[in-house]
């Protein structure tokens, strides 16, 4: 496995073919401050969401460890496919421009809210003091769809064109905590279940375009070189 070679890069290269995929992170400081300013900078008229799901669905303070895990498994597949696996990292990139962008603007058109989160802890003990003070930190707006689901499965499908990760034991492993992350949303009351099936209806609307789209497009480039390669040998030959 070759790793990225970025000692090479300057400013006056960015925009070279070696280095031009680093021009897709200019999204997320983009996407940052647009969604800070929606959830510090306006005061909308919410809608909360709720189902009748929702109020059986105990809370469980113990999925605040796959909850917290999914900023890391985010940014290391960031990591990893920026060393190592550029097509995958571009993918990724692609899965979250779109994805992210439809969030935001269905947050603007559509603002909601959620009034899940327990006022009462039935336990006390470290993992309660944890969601307490996430509680105090978050605020409950702007839930749906989810991004912790479509963040977790933008992981996930980015692991499967991964060769490091292209194993059944790594397949396991990210499925495993891509659906432990989205489960843990509805069990510290943080989502609703409607929030976790508009996030996974938005993913699967954004897979074909993100994941399929570019290696048809990336097949059809390089079928079309090599007809052009041997049409110029074959000129050439006569």
């Amino acid at each position: 496995m070759q790793i990225t070679d970025y000692r090479k890069l300057r400013f006056n290269n960015i925009n070279t073919p070696q280095f031009k995929h680093l021009l897709l992170l200019i999204y997320w400081p983009i996407y940052g401050l647009t969604f800070h300013f929606l959830e510090r900078g306006l005061t909308l008229d919410y809608t909360p969401i709720e189902c009748s799901l929702d109020a059986k669905i105990p809370f469980c303070e113990y999925f605040i460890v796959p909850y917290l895990l999914w900023f890391g498994y985010l940014v290391g597949i960031h990591l990893y496919t920026l060393l190592f696996d550029i097509p995958a990292f571009k993918k990724l990139m692609y899965f979250i421009m779109i994805t992210y962008t439809v969030t935001t603007v269905v947050y603007i058109v559509y603002p909601n809210m959620q009034l899940l989160r327990v006022t009462e802890f039935p336990r006390d003990n470290i993992f309660t003091d944890i969601v307490r003070n996430f509680y105090e930190f978050d605020t409950n707006t702007n839930v749906c769809p989810s991004l912790h689901v479509i963040g977790s499965f933008a992981v996930l499908f980015t692991s499967w064109s991964c060769k490091g990760f292209n194993t059944l034991p790594w397949r396991i492993a990210n499925i495993i905590l891509t659906c432990a992350i989205s489960i843990s949303t509805v069990f510290l009351k943080q989502h609703s279940i409607i929030d976790v099936f508009a996030g996974l209806i938005l993913c699967a609307a954004a897979l074909p375009f993100a994941y399929i789209l570019p290696d048809i497009i990336a097949k059809k480039k390089a079928a079309a070189q090599i007809t052009a390669e041997n049409e110029t040998i074959s000129a050439a030959k006569s």
